[in-house]
């Protein structure tokens, strides 16, 4: 089944955080746009890979593709933190990594791997409110959760598929096995969209949240 696009509701005040967001990306595309190449489908990815970008996985057909901005060809030039803002199933992600001021961190020297869990992924696993908490109040919790999702090295799916074992930046050993053309991660998530490349990065969609934070998502049902 195909991922939705919504991102996850959030109180007034995140909603006015993001928008506020929302306004300064518009801004710096329309400064950028004149020299940004939004239709590339290869270039150096600050690895040294330069062959043409090819994502993997079930959700990848729902996503921009070819000469859309947002395709994976369009984001091997950007920064880890600007790629995330293009791919539309990883809003509540990219305002995770702004909240708790993480976007140099994910440039880190070396390269890094990215489980970045899509929207629906967070809605399974927690209710509005704790969002909410994470993102506005609670930083240092939702930045032990994000190292949860960090992997050093720009790996690609098919050599954390054979690996066997990785370690997060937060000190966690997942388990890994090839699942299709991706991997299963801690036998709980999925790579769904695999192998974006940005500036020393690779990014790798999963439909699962990581970490051991309790799930909250069936508070919700309580308020009602």
């Amino acid at each position: 089944m195909s991922e939705t696009l919504i991102p996850v509701p959030a109180s007034r005040a995140a909603r006015r955080r993001w928008a506020v967001a929302g306004t300064a990306l518009a801004l710096l595309v329309a400064v950028t746009g004149c020299t940004s190449s939004p239709g590339r489908s290869a270039a150096a990815d600050g690895t040294g890979d330069s062959t043409p970008v090819a994502v993997t996985g079930p959700l990848c057909d729902v996503l921009p593709s070819g000469t859309e901005p947002g395709s994976p060809g369009s984001l091997v030039d950007r920064s880890p933190a600007q790629a995330l803002t293009w791919i539309p199933v990883l809003t509540t992600f990219e305002a995770a990594v702004r909240a708790t001021g993480m976007a140099e961190e994910l440039s880190a020297a070396g390269g890094l791997t990215i489980l970045a869990p899509t929207d629906d992924a967070f809605r399974a696993k927690f209710s509005t409110a704790n969002v909410d908490q994470l993102l506005l109040k609670d930083t240092a919790t939702l930045r032990g959760l994000l190292r949860e999702h960090l992997v050093a090295g720009a790996r690609p799916v098919a050599d954390l598929a054979s690996a066997g074992t990785v370690t997060t930046l937060a000190g966690t050993t997942l388990a890994v096995t090839p699942a299709g053309s991706g991997a299963r991660l801690a036998d709980r998530a999925e790579t769904v969209c695999a192998d974006y490349r940005a500036t020393g990065a690779r990014i790798h969609v999963i439909d699962k949240v990581l970490g051991d934070l309790p799930d909250t998502a069936h508070e919700e049902e309580h308020h009602h």
